[in-house]
């Protein structure tokens, strides 16, 4: 199942990408109206549990993001926007969340640390004690071109020991986000 998923992943990743270019080679008039696009598509890919030392339930990972940049709030804490997404692991577990990310940049350099609570089934994969998992998550990306980046990300997992047990979960994310 995880090579249908590769394969997936590797389509997705191509079309984002192709869209980029394309977005790229735009005529600068066309690109004004095309950089006030508000839909933001994150694809990733990563390790689930990275940090497992007993190593039985680190597996991949792989998911899609969804930003609305028109829903931004200015606040004292900066740039805020809500984000949903989710993903599936290797084993099957699967995360599905919405929360807020917020966003700084620094000329090509983008940090967006972000909060989401979410429904978590564990599968075959790790048991993390409730069906409500916390992620709260840093990301650094950099822009590619115009509308197109690609970052890494590092983010926890917990239940805040709100469930039968609480082991959480670090993982390791590499992604390609694109507008459209």
């Amino acid at each position: 199942m995880f090579s249908n998923m590769r394969k997936f992943f590797l389509f997705s990743l191509a079309i984002l990408m192709s869209c980029s270019f394309a977005n790229f080679a735009i005529s600068e008039d066309t690109q004004e109206t095309k950089s006030n696009s508000n839909t933001i598509i994150n694809l990733f890919t990563g390790v689930f549990d990275y940090r497992d030392e007993v190593g039985d339930d680190k597996t991949n990972l792989f998911g899609v993001e969804h930003k609305n940049s028109e829903l931004y709030r200015d606040t004292f804490m900066g740039k805020l926007l809500p984000i949903s997404g989710g993903f599936i692991t290797g084993k099957n577990s699967v995360y599905l969340y919405t929360g807020v990310a917020a966003q700084y940049r620094m000329g090509p350099i983008n940090i967006s640390p972000s909060f989401a609570p979410g429904y978590y089934n564990k599968g075959d994969g790790k048991n993390l004690g409730s069906a409500l998992e916390f992620k709260s998550e840093i990301s650094l990306s950099l822009d590619l071109f115009e509308q197109s980046q690609i970052g890494y990300s590092y983010n926890h997992m917990s239940n805040n020991d709100w469930g039968s047990v609480n082991p959480g979960t670090d993982n390791q994310i590499i992604s390609f986000s694109t507008k459209f």
